[in-house]
């Protein structure tokens, strides 16, 4: 029998992980965009691909570090001691890191791709009209590059909507702290309750076009706005 009370609780906690990472890795993904695009070190390109890592690494591998790494004998066990706990492994605070990670690819090649696309002549007459740096940067840079900052922030909000590989690794499957929308479609498919996955699923289907035509309609009209 299908129960609709139990549907919401993932869902609610998928909106809200996914909510959560989007703006830590605007915060994050910025400046390391920025670097990125503006630095002229040779090694800049070994930590562009550190980054991009998650685009062709399996879920399983990146999922499998993380779990280490947030578990009582890595860095998160000895963060979560800090607050009396025993490890960020199957919390949702484990949760958002591992998106973080897991998403940030998204968010921070379509802002370097941004900040590079205007080139160098917009912060020069900045600086000529005796703007300092972090000024040019907030006036000059951010405004130009908003087309990237929106998609960036879509498509890293989108990825973390349908995680699976990574979030169930470290996460788990508990219902109301880690058990987000892509992991209770695995659980409803595995006891055989088709109503609920059809459900979940056809609502992500639907997320996932709605997305996609965004995307297309957003970058369409800033084409548009762009002298």
């Amino acid at each position: 029998m299908l129960e609709v009370t139990e549907l919401w609780p993932p869902i609610r906690l998928t909106l809200e992980l996914a909510a959560i990472t989007t703006v830590l890795l605007l915060l994050l993904g910025t400046p390391i965009a920025w670097w990125l695009a503006r630095s002229t070190a040779r090694w800049k390109e070994v930590v562009a691909a550190v980054v991009a890592l998650p685009l062709v690494l399996p879920p399983t591998v990146l999922g499998f570090y993380l779990l280490i790494a947030l578990g009582p004998d890595g860095p998160g066990g000895w963060i979560a001691g800090l607050f009396g706990g025993r490890s960020l492994a199957f919390t949702f605070e484990g949760l958002v890191i591992g998106s973080v990670f897991y998403s940030m690819p998204f968010v921070v090649q379509p802002i370097r791709n941004a900040f590079e696309a205007f080139g160098d002549r917009p912060l020069e007459v900045a600086a000529t009209l005796r703007a300092a740096p972090w000024d040019s940067f907030w006036t000059v840079a951010v405004p130009l590059a908003r087309p990237g900052f929106v998609t960036g922030a879509v498509l890293g909000f989108a990825h973390t909507v349908g995680e699976f590989g990574v979030v169930l690794m470290i996460g788990g499957n508990i219902p109301g702290e880690t058990k987000v929308l892509s992991v209770a479609i695995f659980e409803h498919v595995e006891t055989l309750r088709w109503a609920e996955a059809h459900i979940l699923a056809g609502g992500l289907l639907v997320f996932a076009f709605a997305v996609i035509l965004t995307m297309m309609l957003l970058q369409r009209r800033m084409a548009r706005l762009e002298p």
